[in-house]
């Protein structure tokens, strides 16, 4: 599976403000509920919080891919937030992120999220393509960057 298997362009928005981990986390958990339920929503943002409480998903240089399992969903969804200032986010290097990729799979995935995460620190790991999404004028440019990338790599 690819990121363009995760993403819809309506889950990549930019320049999203967060007072706080707590409230970037609520932000994805709400691109990341399909269904508009309240019900899926909060059981996402309960997962998101879950992982971060074993260990920040803040990787490196200003990346953070919070990410959890839920029976709440039948698919691997992803979403995509550009910050307008970087976020505190406890990463291991201490540095505050700004690019914030989230994940949510159903709860018996295993391997496929680890799968997942891996392609993603893979890919956030490439300077360039960090600078490219920083730079990036708008949402849908992004959005590119993220898929188109990831189809040239897989040919």
């Amino acid at each position: 599976m690819q990121i363009i298997d995760l993403l819809t362009p309506s889950r990549v928005v930019v320049d999203v403000r967060a007072s706080s981990k707590k409230r970037l986390l609520e932000a994805i958990a709400e691109l990341l509920d399909e269904h508009g339920r309240p019900e899926t929503e909060r059981a996402i943002f309960e997962s998101l919080v879950r992982r971060e409480r074993l260990g920040s998903t803040g990787l490196a240089h200003g990346v953070a891919i919070p990410h959890g399992r839920s029976a709440e969903v039948d698919r691997a969804v992803g979403a995509f937030i550009r910050l307008a200032e970087p976020l505190e986010f406890d990463s291991l290097d201490r540095q505050r992120v700004d690019l914030v990729f989230g994940l949510v799979v159903p709860e018996h995935f295993t391997d496929q999220h680890l799968m997942f995460l891996a392609d993603l620190a893979e890919l956030f790991s490439d300077p360039t393509v960090t600078a490219r999404l920083r730079s990036a004028p708008d949402a849908a440019a992004v959005y590119g960057i993220l898929t188109c990338g990831r189809e040239r790599n897989a040919a």
